[in-house]
């Protein structure tokens, strides 16, 4: 009983490889709230002693692997179904009383144990609400003759499993609370969880914008269905119609089911940048003019955040997340989603402001919000609300 005793109200954080609750078990390590992280991966993470990590490097293994011999999406598929085995691995190591953290489908029976024997579940919902999720990009993959899902239906049929144990969902943004709350959860069971997001790289150019320079547009994010790229592609078509030298910036990072659909923009002028580390990405959106992101699904889209960081006007759908941070017609606009007349027509808006001489870009989000500290404060002071620190 003393171990139990010793163990109970702490938490254990759980999933397969790195992601946004490694910032979840770095806030409660400092609180000396967390019993250990576990993950499928050879090292640990940042702010987490050894002593309080578990990895499985075997499931990471397999899941490179994977990415390696199979395509995306065959490799995707591959990697949800080692959670079975990844949530059995937890599942031996959990005690009466702990609390756990993980994402969809990762840790149904980790959860429902946990539940059974005094402690609480979080789900981290980086994505909307799984039906949600499947039903609107399953429209997005029929509309654009997709021949496989969204994800594997294995993987959906198993998120979907796992929110009848779920006690509380870390949500990042109004897009995916909402989408919870119109599926039968409580306002009760929504906990705020804003990705942290270093955006220390991230300023405005200093000097004038270049006289000689075309309106131009970027999107550094990848190209797939699920972030609108086909519409961002059929506004550009039509910008270039009232400023035929406007220029689009992509990241050579094409998903499987976009690929067959960029075929049908080839007369378009596309300037192809390699992925790049965060420096020279923040020199690349100081570059451009306008940042587009049409997301179909999105949780919280952090290039959306590193874009108006650079002083950039942002075009974005209320399914991406970053919404939230988005003052229509002071630091961009929201558009709906599938529309590319509404996105070229924001976009013909914001080119007027932006090449009438002495336009200056600006900063309009509080950047020390989004910094670590700020999310553990938040995130430690719902725990307490809860009476779980």
């Amino acid at each position: 009983m003393s171990d139990v005793g010793a163990n109970r109200g702490l938490f254990v954080v759980a999933t397969p490889a790195r992601s946004v609750c490694d910032e979840n078990a770095r806030a409660l390590e400092k609180h000396q709230l967390l019993r250990f992280i576990a993950l499928g991966t050879r090292r640990g993470t940042a702010g987490v002693p050894p002593e309080r990590t578990r990895l499985n490097p075997r499931i990471g293994l397999a899941a490179y692997a994977s990415w390696k011999i199979f395509s995306p999406f065959r490799a995707e598929s591959f990697r949800f179904g080692l959670s079975p085995w990844f949530d059995r691995w937890v599942l031996r190591q959990l005690t009466p009383g702990d609390h756990v953290i993980s994402s969809y489908g990762h840790a149904n029976a980790s959860f429902a144990f946990a539940r059974r024997h005094g402690g609480k579940t979080f789900l981290d919902g980086g994505n909307s609400h799984p039906d949600n999720f499947w039903e609107v990009l399953s429209e997005e993959h029929r509309r654009w003759d997709c021949p496989h899902p969204p994800i594997s239906r294995r993987a959906y049929e198993r998120s979907r499993a796992m929110l009848g144990e779920v006690d509380y969902v870390l949500s990042p943004s109004s897009y995916v609370t909402n989408s919870f709350l119109s599926r039968g959860f409580k306002p009760a069971q929504m906990l705020q969880n804003i990705y942290p997001v270093n955006l220390s790289n991230f300023s405005p150019a200093t000097g004038p914008r270049p006289r000689d320079r075309p309106l131009t547009l970027i999107n550094t994010g990848g190209l797939s269905l699920r972030k609108g790229s086909p519409y961002l592609l059929e506004a550009f078509r039509l910008i270039r119609q009232k400023h035929p030298t406007a220029r689009l910036i992509l990241i050579q990072s094409v998903r499987d089911d976009m690929r067959d659909v960029l075929s049908r923009f080839r007369d378009l002028p596309i300037e192809w940048s390699p992925t790049l580390p965060h420096p020279a990405l923040a020199e690349l959106l100081r570059s451009a003019d306008v940042f587009i992101l049409p997301s179909i699904e999105e949780g919280l889209a952090r290039t959306v955040l590193e874009a108006i960081a650079c002083g950039l006007p942002v075009i974005v759908t209320p399914n991406t997340g970053a919404n939230d941070f988005v003052q229509p017609g002071l630091g961009g606009e929201v558009v709906p989603i599938r529309d590319p007349r509404a996105i070229a027509d924001a976009v013909l808006k914001w080119a007027d402001k932006i090449l009438t001489p002495g336009w200056q870009p600006r900063v309009l989000i509080d950047t020390k919000s989004l910094a670590f500290e700020s999310f553990e404060r938040n995130f430690l002071a719902q725990l307490r609300q809860l009476g779980l620190a």
